[in-house]
């Protein structure tokens, strides 16, 4: 009488006693197995959070700062270029696109050009509608 150490997928039982794969299609989105069948975590650590968001907190007190400091001409630029920082920061970690598959990555970009193109042409319009 010989053991089966397969799953209902067809492939080996993991070390932690559940499958490895997801329906028999590989492994989930959020975590491959190893050759050792240990998960490997595609993204940042805890840790590694908890420092972005010291960092995004880090640019915001300086946003605010800078809004009680006299700067001259060199104000908005400044503000809009930390703006764009944070913003790009919390895309690629929190929205986990600097992890996801490329696709995301594109349909995400795709839809902030069209949005931004929309409120430009929209701008324009009222613009010339105004004169």
């Amino acid at each position: 009488m010989s053991t089966d150490t397969s799953t209902e997928s067809g492939g080996p039982a993991s070390d932690h006693g559940g499958p490895t794969t997801t329906g028999g299609h590989g492994p989930t989105d959020h975590q491959a197995t190893g050759a050792a069948g240990h998960e490997e975590h595609h993204g940042l650590s805890d840790l590694q959070y908890v420092q972005v968001a010291a960092i995004l907190a880090v640019i915001t007190g300086l946003e605010v700062s800078l809004t009680y400091i006299d700067i001259g001409a060199v104000f908005l630029p400044a503000l809009l270029v930390l703006m764009v920082i944070k913003f790009f920061t919390v895309v690629l970690y929190f929205m986990h696109l600097k992890f996801d598959n490329r696709i995301f990555t594109v349909l995400f970009y795709m839809g902030l050009f069209l949005a931004v193109f929309v409120y430009v042409v929209a701008l324009f319009t009222f613009q010339f509608f105004s004169s």
